[in-house]
């Protein structure tokens, strides 16, 4: 395979820093050929033992969207109560979500069997399977920036409700819901939940051990207290 050129690199770097969690859409209807492209961006992730644990799971009944909405509507409502004030209105004014609005959603899952009993690399490591479907995630989010579709990950769900509802099998586990369509408004230059003053990025360079873990550089927490609801 060829090299890449300075411009063919800028532009994977661009999409790196431009990639955004997206919550409002328009309803335009994401083409045929863009989402195939998607799908197998997804599908050319890295793989621990080339194991290519994921299937996805392409929604566009509206029904379908509609149970699934309803339970991130509970489990939105469950983890607000987590929070004290003010934070818990501060999470409250947030949107969270944009699965009925998206016209696409993806569920993207894990198959821990696949491959299975000897999966190459996942001996010490069982959970390289569930770190490998992430990656898939990752192709798809950049490659869907690179076409101008936003992406949105709900991960404030149920993920055994979603499963039922998606018919998936009881050995296989979803790793990510996906909103997918074209963002309302455009891409915003900053992450939404540094815009909506939640948390802005951390510095790279406390990040980064040399040899070592240097616990005098680490970033400390901020102290933000969250008191699980309990629910399931």
């Amino acid at each position: 395979m060829t090299s890449f050129t300075a411009e063919e690199r800028d532009a994977v770097y661009k999409t790196i820093y431009a990639r955004r969690d997206i919550r409002r859409f328009r309803g335009d209807p994401i083409p045929e050929d863009v989402l195939e492209r998607l799908v197998r961006a997804a599908h050319h992730a890295p793989s621990v033992g080339f194991s290519q644990p994921w299937d996805l799971v392409v929604v566009r009944d509206e029904g379908t969207k509609t149970e699934v909405a309803e339970i991130a509507d509970r489990a939105i409502a469950a983890a607000r109560e987590g929070y004290a004030e003010p934070r818990k209105s501060a999470f409250a004014a947030l949107k969270l979500e944009g699965i009925r609005e998206s016209p696409v959603n993806i569920c993207v899952t894990c198959d821990p069997t696949r491959g299975a009993p000897h999966v190459l690399g996942r001996s010490s490591m069982q959970r390289t399977d569930v770190y490998s479907t992430c990656l898939a995630v990752q192709n798809l989010w950049l490659a869907a920036r690179a076409e101008g579709v936003g992406v949105g990950w709900v991960s404030v769900l149920y993920p055994y409700e979603v499963q039922e509802v998606l018919g998936i099998p009881p050995h296989v586990k979803p790793v990510a819901y996906l909103c997918l369509g074209y963002p309302e408004g455009g891409f915003p230059d900053e992450p939404v939940l540094q815009q909506e003053g939640w948390r802005d990025r951390l510095e790279v360079e406390p990040l980064v051990h040399e040899e070592r873990w240097n616990a005098t550089e680490s970033t400390e927490t901020d102290g933000e207290a969250f008191v699980s609801s309990g629910s399931s």
